[in-house]
């Protein structure tokens, strides 16, 4: 069985966890609010952050690991149903992960170490994953490979928002540049190209909680993340739907109450020899709230199946636009 990695779990990752960014607003024990930067910081302290390089190659190693070995021999499915357009055959799966399970996984040990999450032999975490082959092809019900990748994997919050009716919205608060980071280090990430770009053959998406409770205090307060049409004032929403009562956030024509819901996904897609595409996704999710997870998790099966329509009709349309 492959071991299940400290990163891609349900437990959010907290701000003084990530990579070093000059627009992180931290203090002494990553206290939220204070106005002192990653560049005001002396090297002990930013030697504590995971190097950025390291950071990334772990998380989609983790990615790797779970899709290729933890999937198919641990989950098991529970479905299989026809999705149109084209009758495509998709495959749902799960797998629950105990709390005996995640206590045992080696958080502190690991190359990215990261405290054991309080509580984790308590809590679970459930997995659902999806699994459908397609034929690599522009054509009346069918996509190719590069449409694939640039639905799923360029801009990929951005066109999940477009073609998924329950995403609210998206936005970017942070971005690193890995290639920069790889020029500067000389560093070498294995078998993966650049992080930004697929190959031909096939691309990953991961997608991990942080808490981001601290850095929202930090861009309203500092601005740090303002851009020319990017930032979050001018745009006037909160960022990521939460709000701070002791900060002026501007007003929304659109009022939408969120709880802050933690989420975690993989997403693989790969050009096989026969030039079929297998598209693979697990996640797992708390959307917290009211809602017992044992409702949440009923509804998932339906929701991660109708992505592969909500997907390949956004291609199709965005197509014929083109047209």
């Amino acid at each position: 069985m492959a071991p299940l990695g400290n990163l891609l779990r349900l437990a959010p990752l907290q701000s003084q966890q990530l990579p070093s960014h000059p627009s992180i607003v931290v203090g002494s024990g990553g206290q939220s609010g204070l106005q002192q930067t990653e560049n005001e910081l002396d090297e002990g302290t930013k030697n504590t952050r995971p190097d950025l390089v390291t950071f990334v190659k772990e998380v989609l190693d983790e990615a790797l690991t779970f899709v290729d070995g933890t999937l198919p021999s641990t989950f098991g499915q529970i479905s299989e149903r026809i999705s149109p357009p084209g009758q495509i055959k998709v495959q749902i799966l799960k797998r629950e992960i105990s709390g005996h399970e995640l206590s045992q996984i080696p958080w502190t040990n690991s190359k990215v170490p990261r405290p054991v999450p309080e509580g984790v032999q308590n809590t679970s975490e459930s997995w659902f994953a999806r699994k459908s082959s397609h034929v690599s092809r522009i054509g009346q019900n069918t996509a190719d490979f590069g449409e694939f990748d640039y639905g799923v994997r360029v801009n990929h919050s951005e066109h999940e928002r477009e073609y998924t009716p329950d995403v609210y919205d998206s936005y970017k608060i942070l971005e690193w540049d890995f290639d920069r980071a790889l020029n500067e280090e000389e560093a070498n990430i294995g078998l993966y190209s650049n992080v930004t770009m697929s190959n031909r053959d096939g691309f990953v998406i991961v997608q991990l909680p942080v808490n981001v409770e601290s850095l929202q205090v930090a861009f309203y307060s500092t601005r740090r993340n303002e851009r020319e049409e990017s930032n979050a004032l001018k745009r006037k929403k909160p960022v990521l739907g939460y709000s701070q009562p002791s900060l002026p956030v501007p007003k929304c024509n659109r009022i939408l109450i969120m709880n802050p819901r933690v989420y975690t996904s993989i997403e693989r897609c790969i050009l096989r020899a026969d030039h079929d595409i297998e598209w693979i996704m697990a996640t797992t999710s708390d959307a917290k709230g009211c809602l017992p997870l044992w409702i949440q998790r009923m509804g998932i099966p339906g929701a991660i199946f109708k992505d592969v329509k909500f997907l390949l009709e956004w291609i199709l349309k965005k197509r014929d636009a083109r047209q």
